[in-house]
Parts: C-alpha cells; structure tokens; sequence
C-alpha cells in the first residue's frame, strides 16, 4: 500500500460510508493519528483547534470504524473508507454535510419510491395499499415471500427462485419503512457485530 507522506504536515483526510459510499466529513491526520487508527480500527484525528488526537466518538460513542485507507497520486491526501456507529456531525446528523446517508444504487432508489408511495399514497399503487393495510398486512406478506422462496430453493428453476428472493426482498424494505426503518439499520447492526475486538 502507498504511504502517505507526513513530511508535508498535516495531511486532509476525506471519511466515506464504506456501504453507501456518501462523504461523511473532512478531517487531518498526522502520522500518530493515522498509526493509531491503523492498529485500533477506529479513526483517530489531529485536531488543529485543540492541538492534540483526538479519537472520533470519543465524547458521543460513535464512533467510525476502519474499512480502508486510498492515498492519493501525491501522497498528501487521504480516502478513507469507514463504518460509522452512529450520527458523524457533532451537531446529530448523519453527515457533517447536512446530506443524507442512503444506501447507493438501486436499493436506494426503491427505498426512496417505497417511503413516497407510504408518504404520498396513490390508489393505484400497490405498495400504498399495503400501508393501507397496516403492519400486520404488511408482515403477513414478508412471511409469504419467505415461505415461497424457500420452497423454490428446494426446486431447480433458476428464474423463479430469484423472482420470489426479489419479492421478499422488495416486501421486506416495505416492512422496514413501516417500522420507520431502512435497510442501512440493518447493515449498520451487522457491522457492529463484526467490529475488530
């Protein structure tokens, strides 16, 4: 892996959600900063107002977990990708961009049409009427899904064991958003399981 070059000072580091690949903040590492955070696995940073380390989450827990570190073609930046346990702005957002932290691609578009069919309901849309209908409904349909893709697992056809995982998975985000949920909860808690130590 490339080295970053300290000798330059300070050195920009940019923090990106390692699931869904948002800018989280902008903060400096000096070369104790980033061997602290190479051993631990949690973000360590030089803070230029306090002029010492200082551990993200120290104060509010959450903390920013190691994914990788990219250094860019001079040596005097750094990419680096993490798991937040947590809001990263010490204001409470998500982000210290004031932007949302949504799952990239596809699944991210679902969730956004599924929370404006919950939140706008049309009459013609099924996923409105589900909502409609209410979380017993809407839970009924998951364990549906689920019996019937396990029943086309045990059988040879290709095409309808991936239709019957991507109904599952569609009335599944359905289920999270009626719990005031999305899918990024869920991979946030199977992350903290998998935390070094």
């Amino acid at each position: 892996m490339k080295q970053p070059d300290f000798s330059k000072g300070l050195l920009p580091a940019i923090i990106q959600d390692a699931s869904t690949g948002t800018v989280l903040m902008l903060a400096y590492m000096n070369h104790e900063s980033y061997d602290k955070t190479l051993q631990e696995g949690r973000l360590w940073f030089y803070s230029r107002s306090r002029n010492r380390l200082w551990l993200k989450g120290e104060s509010s827990a959450n903390y920013l977990y190691l994914k990788s570190i990219a250094v860019d073609c001079d040596a005097d930046t750094l990419l680096i990708q993490a798991s937040p346990a947590g809001p990263v702005c010490h204001t409470g957002s998500l982000t210290c961009f004031e932007n949302s932290n949504q799952q990239a691609g596809f699944i991210g578009q679902l969730e956004q049409i599924i929370r404006q069919r919950a939140e706008n309901p049309s009459e013609s849309s099924y996923t409105s009427s589900l909502f409609k209908k209410g979380i017993n409904k809407i839970a009924q349909k998951v364990g549906e899904e689920a019996v019937e893709l396990v029943i086309e697992a045990k059988d040879q056809n290709e095409n309808l064991f991936l239709a019957e995982a991507a109904d599952l998975l569609f009335h599944y985000l359905i289920l999270l958003r009626a719990k005031d949920f999305e899918l990024n909860d869920v991979i946030r808690v199977l992350e903290n399981r998998h935390k070094p130590g």
